[in-house]
């Protein structure tokens, strides 16, 4: 039996906020259907984002490094930013994988969406597969951005996940698209769900759990 969805709230009223490159803020007030008390909500608008898993000829996948302020540290990523005025998303995967890395992709696939915060955020992360790219130019970052470009091979991403290197959770969710992607295309080809990269990155978890036990062993 599927549980009873609560009830939508109804919007009384909405107050702008602060206006920023990247959000805007707003107030909204909502009344509840079960109190009938209203309440203030603050709202970020804020444009869709893409993210891009970018693979080459060579079977790597296509990383960057960059400084995140809101973490005050250097993070390792994928390509991706903010859907431009007038583009689609797809569009937006292309002109940043062009500018923050120079490759430039044979073949698209979408992986798919996600609302990166709904409790105050009303956008999309839309995920996209870029396949057989090659580097075509020299990156172009802007004034703001402080990129380093680094490739690595596709056997790398369980340990770079498994390790704590990528901790962006919209990456983390675009990977897992990525997962879905090649069992299903290993389906279709007759070979199973056989190349599975969260698989990898399982037996790659459990023998670090048996080593960190070992070493834990030998210290007593």
């Amino acid at each position: 039996m599927t549980p009873e969805s609560p009830r939508p709230w109804e919007r009384v009223g909405s107050e702008p906020g602060a206006s920023y490159r990247i959000f805007d803020l707003h107030v909204h007030r909502a009344r509840s259907p079960r109190t009938g008390k209203v309440h203030s909500f603050v709202i970020l608008e804020t444009p869709d984002w893409v993210n891009v898993v970018a693979v080459t000829l060579r079977h790597e996948i296509v990383l960057i490094r960059q400084v995140r302020h809101g973490i005050g540290s250097v993070t390792l990523e994928i390509p991706g930013g903010m859907v431009d005025p007038g583009e689609t998303p797809r569009e937006a995967a292309a002109r940043e994988l062009l500018e923050e890395t120079g490759y430039r992709a044979g073949r698209w696939r979408t992986l798919g969406f996600v609302h990166p915060n709904p409790a105050f955020q009303d956008n999309r992360c839309h995920s996209f597969l870029a396949l057989d790219c090659e580097r075509v130019a020299e990156p172009a970052h802007d004034s703001a951005e402080d990129i380093v470009l680094e490739v690595r091979g596709l056997a790398e991403l369980p340990e770079l996940v498994a390790s704590g290197s990528i901790t962006h959770g919209l990456v983390l969710n675009a990977l897992w698209w990525f997962e879905i992607w090649q069992r299903n295309h290993a389906i279709r080809e007759g070979r199973g769900a056989d190349v599975s990269f969260w698989g990898i990155l399982g037996q790659w978890v459990k023998m670090m759990e048996i080593g960190c036990l070992e070493g834990e062993g030998e210290g007593k």
